[in-house]
């Protein structure tokens, strides 16, 4: 069992910068992939950022390409989401989740077994 908890949201005006954290609790194999999603209000979640646990290969959605940078720490069980050039497009929810075995679907919400709570990312124009 994986338990996980994300910190770090807040307001941010457009075009500065904001870094989310993932706490995970248990047992994260070699195997995990570990990524970020966003649900803003009215819409679909959608997948921002993923990285294997092991290697650390990193894969990003088009839509924050460039701007935004997911990491692990494997000995912290921590993973983050540095956020830059943010633009109000950007609020959500974001929601840290962990694969157990890095599906071929990495950028599908249903690969992925364990979800934190979500912490809101607001960024004003």
């Amino acid at each position: 069992q994986v338990q996980l908890v994300e910190s770090g949201g807040g307001l941010v005006q457009a075009g500065g910068s904001l870094r989310v954290s993932c706490a995970a609790s248990g047992r994260i194999f070699s195997s995990y992939a570990m990524g970020w999603f966003r649900q803003a209000p009215g819409k679909e979640r959608e997948f921002v950022a993923a990285i294997r646990w092991s290697g650390g290969n990193t894969y990003y959605s088009d839509s924050v390409k460039g701007r935004f940078t997911i990491s692990r720490d494997t000995a912290k069980n921590m993973v983050y989401l540095q956020m830059n050039s943010l633009k109000a497009e950007d609020t959500a929810v974001y929601y840290c989740a962990a694969d157990p075995t890095f599906g071929s679907r990495w950028w599908h919400g249903d690969e992925y077994v364990y979800w934190g709570q979500g912490t809101q990312v607001t960024v004003s124009s």
